[in-house]
């Protein structure tokens, strides 16, 4: 059986940061490329970054590079998500998602405000 738990969310001034965690179980994590996705308020699912799973490749999109920073443990099967200088525009729910099957955890929460 497939999980992907997120932790990490809350609130945070603008200029803050937060590290996002995602913990996997039931698939072969290590040969799974693996991607951050968020939904802010009103809004469809944007995907965020992505890490591949053989090269530790990593692409961003441009709304969040040179802030947010995508990584990987493949020995404790997690991903991670550093934010710095987060903007309120980064208010979402943030998802890891496996990227074969697209399937997401339920979430965690981030709320950028002053």
């Amino acid at each position: 059986q497939v999980q992907l738990v997120e932790s990490g969310g809350g609130f945070v001034q603008p200029g803050g940061s937060l590290r996002l965690s995602c913990a996997t179980s039931g698939f072969a994590f290590r040969t799974t490329t693996m991607s951050w996705v968020r939904q802010g308020p009103g809004k469809g699912l944007e995907w965020v970054s992505q890490i591949n799973s053989f090269d530790m490749i990593t692409h961003q999109a441009n709304s969040v590079k040179d802030r947010f920073t995508i990584s990987r443990d493949n020995a404790k099967d997690t991903v991670y998500l550093q934010m710095n200088n987060l903007k309120p525009e980064d208010t979402a729910v943030y998802y890891c998602r496996k990227d074969d099957t697209f399937e997401r955890g339920q979430g965690t929460q981030v709320t950028v405000s002053s």
